[in-house]
């Protein structure tokens, strides 16, 4: 990305909505609600993803929406664990419901027990989504054809992997990445595989407009304070992003002059 005057504190904006976080978070795979909360707090996410298939199995899931109502964060559902274009399409239609009205969702169709996105899947239930007036956050692979294809569709964003979810392998191929980010005009949020804030920073740098994870909060010795690194990761990385970096070269080079010196 080259140097930009945009503030690096400028929102991200979604289906017409801003945001001013750049950090997405989850809710899955904490010890309980309220380590949940904590982690959220901190994080100072605008969006958080629930997966509305496993909502019912969640301990104390029946007090998951209100919490999260509490907070005052935008809920984004999403179609986790749907394996069919038919059940992840359903899947959102019940979130809908749900959420009274809510238009926006996380499509997720996966290929199997991997959890790697199935991109024909996910295409054709981005079509019958889009065409039934979802605003779609569609997660896919890293391929920049098949983003580029979610997007003319009409999602809303596309969001490639880093590596596998729940891995923590970090980014994986970052040049498919940058890729995908220069040829798109929809915000791209890097998803699943973050392990670290060095990775969030990264997927800044690189040009994504933010980042979503869970694991890597959730299963942190302390996910509170992973969370705050995170959301400082996120501030750095875009920051750096927005900077323009300096060229990077074989040879050193002094930073103090060599002329005029000193004796």
């Amino acid at each position: 990305m080259t140097t930009q005057s945009v503030a690096p504190d400028d929102p991200i904006v979604i289906a017409g909505r801003a945001y001013q976080s750049r950090l997405l978070v989850g809710t899955g795979r904490y010890r309980d609600l309220d380590q949940a909360r904590e982690s959220i707090i901190a994080s100072q996410a605008d969006i958080v993803t629930v997966a509305i298939r496993r909502l019912s199995t969640v301990a104390e899931g029946s007090d998951l929406l209100p919490m999260l109502e509490s907070l005052g964060v935008t809920v984004l559902p999403n179609t986790a664990g749907c394996f069919s274009v038919e059940d992840a399409v359903y899947t959102c239609q019940l979130a809908r419901d749900l959420l009274e009205g809510q238009a926006l969702c996380k499509l997720e169709v996966f290929a199997d027990d991997s959890l790697y996105p199935d991109v024909r899947a996910t295409v054709a239930a981005a079509e019958a989504l889009v065409a039934d007036g979802f605003e779609v956050m569609a997660y896919t692979s890293d391929d920049p054809l098949i983003a580029r294809e979610l997007e003319a569709i009409g999602c809303v964003a596309v969001m490639p992997l880093a590596a596998p979810i729940g891995s923590g392998l970090g980014i994986c191929n970052p040049a498919a990445i940058r890729r995908i980010v220069e040829s798109l005009e929809v915000p791209v949020l890097v998803d699943a595989g973050v392990g670290t804030a060095s990775d969030a920073a990264l997927a800044m740098e690189l040009g994504c407009d933010a980042v979503l994870l869970n694991t890597a909060i959730a299963y942190a010795g302390n996910p509170p304070l992973m969370a705050s690194a995170m959301r400082h990761a996120i501030i750095a990385g875009r920051q750096a992003a927005l900077s323009g970096r300096m060229p990077k070269r074989e040879l050193g080079m002094p930073s103090s002059p060599t002329q005029g010196t000193v004796g």
